[in-house]
């Protein structure tokens, strides 16, 4: 049923450039990372999606919880008139998709949960510690921000990662963090964090933050 509905998402592109681009990051982030991440989201209620791209995961996760609506933001125009065409396309209307900066992003109500996927590594290091705290300011008291993102160790890892980040986007800057410090960058703000290790038969250092708004 949930692979089904990967095809589905994925079929609801026309352009075959962002279809393969589709299929490679669902092949990253196959369903069953997709629900071991999925696993920490609410059920019901608001669920913002920081850098969403094409809106593959915010689809994915919409349409998995009815109940559930995600909010998709990410600073590309075409990319968010993509997810919206697809969002139609597949009849999901409890997903909803902004243009708006990661980096400059200010909450303006209470969300039940929000998640980056491999957006941490793309941003400049000096502007994660604000949106930390802003979106520490937009969640509940004891609602979860989730943060996937790859370490920097072993090293052969971070270097494959590198390798596909430059295949499937050449022109984007890179900075790795590693655990430690993203994890201490995330209590800073106000979260108590714990890490959820995704074992991959590639070698990709994935690693999932669980941070919890401390009231």
């Amino acid at each position: 049923m949930r692979a089904d509905i990967i095809r589905r998402i994925i079929e609801a592109y026309d352009d075959p450039i962002v279809r393969a681009y589709c299929w490679a990051r669902f092949w990253i982030l196959r369903q069953r990372f997709l629900d071991e991440i999925g696993q920490y989201l609410p059920e019901s209620g608001p669920v913002l999606d920081i850098g969403c791209g094409f809106g593959l995961f915010s689809l994915y996760y919409a349409a998995t919880a009815p109940a559930r609506f995600v909010r998709g933001v990410d600073v590309n125009a075409r990319r968010i008139a993509m997810a919206r065409r697809a969002a139609a396309r597949l009849a999901i209307d409890n997903v909803a998709y902004e243009e708006g900066d990661a980096r400059n992003f200010k909450g303006d109500g209470e969300v039940a949960a929000a998640y980056m996927l491999d957006i941490v590594h793309h941003i400049p290091p000096d502007t994660v510690p604000p949106l930390f705290r802003r979106l520490h300011g937009c969640l509940a008291p004891g609602a979860l921000l989730l943060v996937k993102d790859v370490d920097t160790r072993p090293a052969p890892k971070r270097w494959f990662t590198w390798t596909l980040d430059k295949l499937m986007a050449p022109a984007t800057p890179l900075r790795y963090w590693s655990a430690e410090e993203l994890g201490e960058t995330l209590r800073a703000a106000g979260f108590e964090v714990r890490r959820h290790a995704m074992l991959d038969f590639l070698p990709y250092p994935h690693i999932l933050y669980i941070a919890t708004r401390r009231s």
